[in-house]
């Protein structure tokens, strides 16, 4: 009998390991630095609750969980992600998980985000049920309902906004019961270099998207004005840095995200001359690094004294 119990143990484990690839765990940096960021403000103005912090970050994370489960279920469903897909984790088309399970889980995450909100919408009233609602809502639209934002050209603006602004500032609401022009400014670049990520992907799967009539905005620019969008993001996120300093928005110690200038200058250099699955994955992964680096710097600049 003894030997029996492992084997199921093992099964489990690799269920969860199914599922825990589902939820694209590497992008969860995109949703967890917004919070950091607008955390770290709420700090700086002594407003800063650990316990809503706490909250929000795994809301945050929870919403972004979801909307990859269901970007999962309907790229699949709709014949957009293949076996041969680079992008997506795969499991519905490699069959590792059925169809209705994932768009379940994306579901059950969801309302699992809209559990934990009501403790903040207790804390902070109805803007941040405005918020989460809106938030939850995009998430879905994003590849879901009748007609996805993702598949008509209006991802990268969604994600601009709702990956920067929304979360930063709803971060810093949730605590301080008020909205400020420093995690305004500080939101900027975040959601321009979270924004660049979408852009790299996209311009990795531009000629498949466009095989399979999914027009993101990179389908519709095409890749000379996709790489153009890249640099014009990376160059607006220092932009918004230092304009903010010079506003006095934000610390002076916030134009220590400069030091990440040489590594963002190595990556459009890269965006603009490589091409193939191979170097645009390894681009978008750096990329998403110098978002979270940008991220750290600017949400310890306003921890310092």
């Amino acid at each position: 009998m003894a030997g029996v119990t492992p084997e199921p143990a093992s099964r489990l484990r690799a269920r969860l390991a199914v599922w825990w690839r589902a939820t694209r765990p590497f992008s969860f940096t995109a949703s967890a630095t917004p919070v950091l960021v607008g955390s770290a403000a709420a700090f700086r103005d002594h407003r800063f609750h650990p316990d809503l912090f706490v909250i929000t970050l795994v809301a945050s994370v929870a919403i972004q969980a979801a909307t990859n489960l269901i970007n999962e279920y309907y790229d699949a469903v709709r014949g957009v992600d293949t076996p041969d897909s680079v992008g997506p984790s795969g499991v519905i088309v490699l069959g590792l998980l059925p169809p209705r399970a994932v768009l379940w889980g994306g579901v059950i995450l969801f309302a699992f985000a809209g559990l934990l909100g009501i403790s903040l919408v207790l804390a902070a009233g109805w803007p941040i049920l405005a918020v989460g609602i809106l938030s939850v809502l995009a998430g879905y639209a994003y590849t879901g309902g009748p007609v996805p934002i993702g598949y008509i050209g209006l991802g990268d603006l969604l994600v601009f906004i709702f990956m920067g602004p929304v979360i930063v500032l709803g971060a810093y609401y949730v605590q301080a019961r008020a909205l400020a022009a420093a995690p305004l400014w500080a939101s900027l670049p975040v959601a321009a270099l979270v924004t660049a990520i979408l852009v790299v992907n996209n311009l990795r799967d531009i000629e498949d998207d466009r095989r399979k009539g999914k027009r993101t905005l990179a389908t519709l620019i095409g890749p000379r004005g996709t790489r153009l969008e890249y640099a014009l993001l990376a160059a607006g996120a220092y932009a918004t840095v230092a304009a903010g300093v010079v506003a006095r928005a934000l610390p002076p110690a916030a134009l220590v995200t400069f030091l990440t200038i040489p590594r963002a200058v190595r990556l459009c250099r890269n965006i603009y001359t490589n091409v193939g699955a191979g170097p645009l994955t390894r681009d978008l992964r750096d990329t998403a690094g110098l978002h979270q680096r940008v991220g750290l710097l600017l949400a310890v600049a306003f921890l310092l004294p």
